[in-house]
Formats: structure tokens, C-alpha cells, sequence
């Protein structure tokens, strides 16, 4: 591919949607059951375990269908509803909105630097490929946002059966860059984007595009960071694995 490449997480790295999984609940309910009263707090403790990435050390190949991967997170978001107070039956009626709710471009953002920063780096020589713990989607979305332009590949781990920060993704990523003599990590989670790049050996840069924006990111991969490229690491003691998209 290039000697040089950027790996990019998506969901709150490059875009996000406005309420991520809560929201975008509370969106799905209020189509089956308006004035419901059922708040994105409410929902937040029954959707803290139950998605792939929260057992990252466990492959889900079976799930290699776009169906068979949104009915396996159907139990799930009726546990959610019921658990703030939502009857079983509009429970289960708002669950099967969810997926179109969730995937309506129109809902998502893109940072407003986002498409600058991939430009900078392109003209400075590197490509870029999207790592993200996400849904079937993902490219639908990236075209939809404007964004596939500017993005060689997508390694989606809904697609591949591995989530970050489990290694197999990372190496995916690398096979399909052609193993980039210069590589870095860019992403807004320290478990699942940076202390899983890390394992491997790829330098890491945790950013926070809502703050501060993704320049600084630009301009340390630009300047190069030498001392902390291709850092050696064993890959054990990774942090406790942090909630992805809440």
C-alpha cells in the first residue's frame, strides 16, 4: 500500500453520533411509544455489557451476517428498555428500530477539522485505514459522510470477528496496509485504540476531537515522533476494557 500509514479509529475519532447508543435508543423508542419519558440516563446502566467489544478477547465469526449481527444485540436493547422502566412489548417493538435509527447518516457529525487532517496527511504522503469497533455499515456510513474519499480501507472488526484491542485486528490492519514501514494509531479510547496498538508495537496517539481537535495529532505524525515509534511491548497488564460508544 504506502510506506506510511495512519490507522484511524471512527466513532468519536473522525465523526459521532449525536447521543451515540443512548440516544440513539431514546430515538428508536419515541418512534414506537412517544412521551415515553425514558432519558439516555436511564438507559446507560443496561447497555454497559452486552456488545462484541465488550468481550474482545472472545472472536464472534459467527455473527458474519449484517442480520446475525444486529439480532445477537436485540436481547440486549430490550434489557436496556425494561431495565428503565419500558414494558416488554414496546421494549422489544423499539429494539427492531434501532438498527435503521443507528445507521441514518443524517444523525451523525463529522468533526469539523476531520476532513483538513486527512488531507494534511494525504498530501504529506500517507494513506489512511479506518480500525473501528462498529456495525455492519460502517462503509455505507463513511460514503454517506464524505469521508470514503479519503480512506484507503476499512477494517471493521463486525466484519473480520475480532475487537479492538485484540491483536488479530491490529494485524489485520497491517497486513492489508502491505506492513507500512511507518504506522500510527489514532483514536479517542486508551484501551481499545491506544493500549491495543501498543501491544503490537504501534505508536499511539489518543486524541480528543470535540476539545482540541485533530491537529495536534497531524503535527506529531508529521514532525515524527521517533523515540515512540514501534515501541517493543509484551501486549499483557492492558487496562480493564472501557464501555465503546455509550
Amino acid at each position: 500500500m504506502t510506506g506510511s500509514v495512519v490507522l484511524w479509529d471512527f466513532d468519536g475519532t473522525l465523526a459521532y453520533r449525536d447521543g451515540r447508543w443512548r440516544g440513539c435508543l431514546v430515538d428508536a423508542l419515541t418512534e414506537v411509544a412517544p412521551g415515553h419519558g425514558v432519558t439516555r440516563a436511564d438507559l446507560a446502566p443496561g447497555l454497559r455489557d452486552g456488545f462484541p467489544w465488550h468481550r474482545p478477547e472472545t472472536g464472534h465469526p459467527d455473527l458474519n451476517t449484517p442480520d446475525a449481527w444486529w439480532d445477537a444485540l436485540h436481547p440486549l436493547f430490550v434489557k436496556a428498555y425494561v431495565g428503565a422502566g419500558v414494558a416488554a412489548e414496546p421494549a422489544a417493538l423499539a429494539a427492531l428500530g434501532v438498527r435503521a435509527h443507528y445507521i441514518d447518516a443524517t444523525r451523525w457529525t463529522v468533526f469539523p477539522d476531520t476532513v483538513a487532517a486527512l488531507a494534511e496527511l494525504t498530501a504529506a504522503g500517507w494513506l489512511h485505514v479506518v480500525v473501528s469497533n462498529h456495525v455492519r455499515e460502517l462503509d455505507d456510513l463513511l460514503r454517506d459522510l464524505g469521508l470514503a474519499g479519503h480512506v484507503a480501507t476499512v477494517v471493521n472488526s463486525s466484519l473480520i470477528g475480532w475487537e479492538k484491542p485484540h491483536r488479530r485486528i491490529f494485524e489485520t490492519a497491517l497486513d492489508l496496509a502491505g506492513r507500512p514501514e511507518r504506522v500510527w494509531m489514532v483514536g479517542d479510547n486508551p484501551v481499545a485504540d491506544i493500549a491495543g496498538a501498543r501491544a503490537l508495537g504501534i505508536p499511539g496517539i489518543l486524541v480528543s476531537p470535540g476539545e482540541s481537535g485533530l491537529r495536534p495529532a497531524v503535527r506529531r505524525i508529521l514532525q515524527g515522533d521517533v523515540d515512540s515509534m514501534w515501541t517493543p511491548s509484551t501486549g499483557r497488564g492492558l487496562p480493564g476494557i472501557s464501555p465503546e460508544g455509550l
